[in-house]
């Protein structure tokens, strides 16, 4: 899986742009829900926040207050240091995070925690529980998906082609899995639990 994000980190945003070969799908309010959902995210209160997996940083630069993103691709990165400049990067594993016990008072993480099968997820909860006391979880919307979870053949621009596991979510199984919390958006395509 590293590999395939080290490759894919120069395309990745292509998806929440809906360019390229996302141009021509049918993602009818994609656009509204992905502002609604930026909008929900800057709304939260200004904390110490660790973004887990940022990728691109896409969102990276949306969770109000101090920020350090971390990802395991070096090419991830380079991407977020461009596109979210005011937050601090990481090079590191998101299931063995280089920090000490409550270093942070949040953890945000977008479009990683669906893509953990059962016991990635015990370790990534284990973790982010260690270094911050609230969690804070965006992740696809089971009303844009017709099943809960499924492998996916993902091909790249280079014709490559990857094995990804993909899991979809409704807000309040979502934070019965994190062990409770609440609703921070509920969209078609996007969904955002704190707990």
């Amino acid at each position: 899986m590293k590999a395939y994000y080290e490759r894919r980190a120069p395309e990745y945003d292509d998806w929440y742009r809906g360019v390229g070969k996302w141009s021509d799908r049918d993602r009818a309010g994609w656009d509204a829900d992905l502002d609604a959902l930026r909008q929900a995210l800057e709304a939260m209160p200004a904390k110490r926040t660790l973004d887990v997996a940022c990728g691109t940083g896409f969102l990276t630069q949306h969770p109000p207050g101090e920020v350090v993103g971390l990802d395991q691709s070096e090419s991830m990165l380079e991407q977020a240091r461009r596109q979210a400049p005011n937050a601090t990067y990481v090079h590191g594993d998101a299931l063995d995070l280089p920090f000490e016990g409550d270093a942070f008072e949040r953890v945000f993480t977008a479009h990683f925690y669906g893509h953990l099968e059962a016991a990635g997820r015990e370790t990534f909860l284990r973790e982010a529980r260690r270094v911050a006391p609230e969690l804070v979880v965006v992740d696809s919307s089971h009303h844009a998906s017709d099943v809960r979870e499924e492998w996916q053949e993902r091909i790249l621009n280079d014709g490559s082609r990857w094995e990804v596991y993909k899991r979809y979510f409704e807000p309040e199984a979502l934070a019965g899995e994190l062990g409770g919390g609440g609703t921070v958006f509920a969209g078609r395509w996007f969904v955002a639990v704190r707990s």
